[in-house]
């Protein structure tokens, strides 16, 4: 389904360091179409780049978060290079989520299935309303979860995982919550108040130490116990002597204010 007239599919406005992209086709349950997935890769090329920013905050209009890939897209063609080349450009996308210097939070009001269920899964905390549902849905339309398994099977595990998988059937926001697939859940006359209050103060944080610190968990969450102790070892060893850790210690030892962030 095409986009409304005049409207670009995702829209975004920034609050002071934190980017708020919105999926912007609720006439299409915001389902993620090509032109969506490569609208959103855009933005998160962008924001790599951008050290302004320091939260992303990713929402949408409607009454879907997203129901995933857009099926009639799907099936207008029928070869093999079409769809390989849309989940592709789809897995790279929720890759460069993992990727952003910047935490990602979803702020899903709504059902999240299949590919949309994915994207939450794939950022890095969500909040959800305590009215949002999620599904990976795909196996009552014929085809199984493929790419929505790899991200929701790391947040909650494989028999949670294959548990909405094999069944297609729908988990409410305390049990994505208690599976770990969200991280917060609010009311929803409190959803927008409270994701932003959250992104806010991670945006307060040290910049330097949030990005390499996001790029340190994702790293050793992919290696051994031994392993990941001996990186983190490592990191932690040299994130101390940056400017501002050392400042942020000799502030707490010495009882003094907290320090003015450098990002260094």
């Amino acid at each position: 389904m095409p986009a409304a007239p005049n409207e670009p599919v995702l829209l975004r406005r920034d609050d002071g360091p934190v980017a708020i992209l919105t999926l912007n086709r609720p006439h299409a349950m915001n389902a993620l179409s090509g032109e969506l997935i490569d609208a959103l890769q855009a933005e998160f090329d962008k924001l790599a780049k951008d050290r302004t920013i320091h939260c992303v905050i990713v929402e949408a209009k409607g009454r879907a978060f997203s129901t995933g890939h857009d099926l009639r897209e799907v099936n207008s063609r029928h070869d093999y290079a079409f769809h390989h080349d849309l989940l592709t450009r789809c897995s790279a996308m929720m890759l460069s989520i993992n990727r952003l210097p910047q935490p990602v939070i979803a702020k899903v009001q709504a059902i999240a299935t299949a590919a949309g269920c994915q994207l939450v899964a794939a950022c890095d905390l969500a909040v959800a309303s305590s009215e949002a549902t999620f599904a990976t849905s795909g196996i009552n339309n014929g085809l199984f979860c493929g790419t929505p398994s790899v991200p929701v099977g790391r947040n909650v595990g494989s028999k949670r995982a294959l548990d909405m998988l094999f069944t297609g059937q729908f988990v409410d926001a305390a049990t994505a919550l208690r599976d770990g697939l969200i991280s917060r859940v609010a009311t929803p006359d409190k959803l927008d108040e409270e994701t932003l209050a959250l992104a806010r103060h991670i945006a307060s944080q040290p910049p330097q130490q949030i990005a390499s610190g996001k790029a340190m968990f994702h790293k050793h969450m992919e290696m051994d116990l031994a392993q990941a102790y001996a990186y983190a070892t490592e990191f932690m060893a040299g994130a101390i002597q940056s400017e501002d850790a050392k400042a942020g210690i000799d502030a707490f030892a010495n009882k003094k204010p907290k320090p003015e962030w450098k990002g260094r």
